[in-house]
């Protein structure tokens, strides 16, 4: 299977990172979207290790937990590998290939970009309109080591799934941020989105739409739950629920837990903003959307906007979308954070 894979269309989006694995089916009607179904499911800590599946059949567990919780009754998906594990090159090509020219001219210009065997990755290409001189084509060439791809394929026939389409993280991102768009304020030209899952924190700054820079960090709320159990003996269920839920926490929680915790979240952030802003391309962005478990913490969007200057919020790809009669609507709120990847590849159902 090639990243990008268009050979029949999906009809549900699963994004499998390291602490849940989140389904979500969406159908459209004049333009408009609407949430059929979706679930959350947790992962042990031994499915998915450095973002990578070790355990197979554990993921294909989580992911039938899931697709019944969530009442998504298709079978073919649309899933992603992470971003870490992609390699992304913009090719410029002669105008006016025949497809089978472009393939031969792309995989000999792979060899001299890809730091592997090629028969040791999955590559895919997409072309992305015409390049920076009128004979030119501008083509998107995406690789991935087989054994990500083969890991993530492995786990959906497992759960009884057939795997359409082979994303990356960073680009089921860019097919979200249509529906992210609606929540910008006008004039909001480079927006960077910030995401803090369980293990990582990514940057993801878009112009026009597009991708034009991403960086990952080891961090994420691990740390935090890690804390709580090693400060309060919790398990590690009960230290999840507290943070997602709030309460049920000793009074000096906020000052000696969360309140470093999110320091050391909006100076992560700021840092990779710092890095980007040093490549010379820009020197700001217009808007930060926050996404991932962490997004919602008490106080995160205030002080990370504090700390950066720039206006923050948290990123709801969900906002102009309707609702089945079975799809809460505060949960959906509550989870919308952590689901803006699935929504990116459930929209790839849809031609743009």
């Amino acid at each position: 299977m090639g990243l990008f894979t268009r050979n029949k269309v999906p009809e549900i989006g699963i994004d499998i990172s390291s602490s849940a694995v989140k389904v979500l089916e969406l159908s459209r009607d004049n333009n408009r979207y609407r949430v059929e179904g979706y679930a959350i499911e947790p992962l042990p800590a031994e499915a998915v290790v450095d973002r990578g599946i070790a355990d197979a059949e554990l993921v294909a567990r989580a992911i039938r937990v899931a697709l019944k919780r969530s009442g998504c009754k298709g079978k073919q998906v649309a899933t992603a590998v992470p971003a870490s594990a992609a390699i992304s090159k913009t090719l410029y090509l002669p105008a006016g290939l025949r497809e089978d020219e472009m393939e031969v001219f792309v995989f000999e210009q792979a060899e001299q970009h890809i730091p592997y065997p090629l028969h040791e990755v999955n590559l895919d290409f997409q072309t992305l309109g015409p390049g920076k001189r009128p004979d030119e084509i501008e083509v998107l060439l995406v690789a991935s080591r087989s054994e990500h791809v083969h890991a993530r394929t492995e786990a959906l026939n497992r759960a009884g799934l057939i795997p359409r389409v082979m994303d990356v993280d960073s680009y089921a991102l860019e097919s979200a941020f249509p529906v992210l768009r609606t929540q910008l304020p006008a004039g909001s030209g480079t927006i960077a989105v910030v995401d803090v899952g369980a293990s990582t924190t990514s940057l993801s700054v878009l112009q026009a739409g597009r991708i034009v820079y991403t960086r990952e960090q080891v961090f994420g709320g691990k740390q935090l739950t890690d804390e709580i159990i090693r400060r309060y003996g919790l398990s590690s269920d009960e230290a999840e629920r507290a943070v997602r839920h709030g309460g049920g926490l000793p009074e000096g929680y906020e000052e000696e837990v969360l309140t470093p915790f999110r320091e050391a979240m909006a100076q992560q952030a700021t840092r990779s903003l710092q890095f980007f802003f040093g490549s010379g391309q820009f020197s700001s962005v217009d808007h930060i959307l926050l996404s991932g478990g962490c997004a919602a913490l008490p106080g995160a969007v205030d002080l990370l906007e504090e700390q950066t200057g720039t206006p923050t919020s948290i990123a709801n790809p969900f906002g102009n979308m309707s609702l089945a009669s079975g799809v809460k609507s505060q949960q959906l709120t509550d989870d919308a954070p952590t689901l803006t990847i699935a929504c990116g590849l459930a929209m790839r159902r849809f031609p743009a």
